[in-house]
């Protein structure tokens, strides 16, 4: 399979799995637009839509593109039925799709009925994992989300993290707010910074790379511990991550 995004919005990806034969995937199709081009440009045939969640960044494009191709198939949680979803899925639940097997991943915590999708080297992710971030929680608790991020964080390390946002260069910034002499995330901070000074995008990132520079996958690392422990009394990773998302939010 081939991996690539289409741009949407100001900073939206729509991830596409396609074969050689020119069949894709389409996750997250916010817009029906840009897909339709890229479609049409490259001679694809959509044969299934992927959703990770509800919200119309991730779900605006389907009934046109449903329109487009009527024997679309849409997966997607069941908070998703109101938005185009024809087949409904759940955690655990495993997909066959153009000789891929797909595991579903239960993620609440940006919503509370969140999935994320893998397939060996592929997690289409949403707005759970971002590069050196994650999703606000507009619906879940720190706790889902801690446990949901957890969850991911046991894939294997060459894991390719398609998320659908591009917020590296926001979340890196935080990251060196708190953290300002970190040298993998100075590194990276650098890298991220020169890819989008020439407008190339800073994913898919790999878990391996996450495990380093992210801090919401960091809250059992001893640096970043002393650091919220000199401004707090929190005692646990759980704790760490309800304070770090806190700050997030208001940086």
């Amino acid at each position: 399979m081939n991996l690539t995004s289409i741009p949407a919005f100001q900073d939206n990806y729509i991830w596409v799995l396609y074969n050689d034969m020119g069949e894709c995937l389409v996750v997250d199709p916010g817009d029906a637009r840009p897909v339709l081009d890229t479609v049409a440009k490259f001679g694809w045939k959509p044969v299934a839509i992927l959703l990770t969640h509800h919200h119309a960044d991730h779900t605006g494009g389907v009934a046109e593109l449903c329109a487009t191709w009527p024997e679309l198939v849409v997966y997607g949680p069941e908070e998703t039925r109101s938005k185009g979803a024809t087949h409904i899925l759940a955690g655990g639940d495993k997909l066959s799709l153009l000789g891929l097997e797909l595991d579903v991943i239960f993620t609440p915590g940006h919503t509370l009925g969140h999935i994320c999708y893998y397939s060996s080297p592929y997690l289409f992710c949403g707005d759970t994992l971002f590069s050196g971030g994650c999703g606000r929680l507009f619906e879940g608790t720190p706790a889902q989300m801690y446990q949901s991020l957890s969850t991911l964080n046991q894939l294997p390390a060459q894991t390719l993290v398609c998320c659908a946002h591009e917020y590296t260069q926001s979340n890196i910034n935080f990251s060196l707010s708190i953290l300002p002499e970190d040298e993998a995330i100075v590194k990276y901070s650098k890298e991220v910074n020169e890819l989008r000074k020439k407008r190339h995008s800073s994913l898919p990132s790999t878990l391996e790379n996450e495990r380093r520079i992210n801090l919401f996958l960091r809250t059992d690392d001893a640096v970043l511990i002393e650091k919220i422990r000199d401004e707090t009394t929190l005692q646990q990773p759980e704790q760490y991550f309800a304070w770090l998302r806190a700050k997030k939010d208001n940086f």
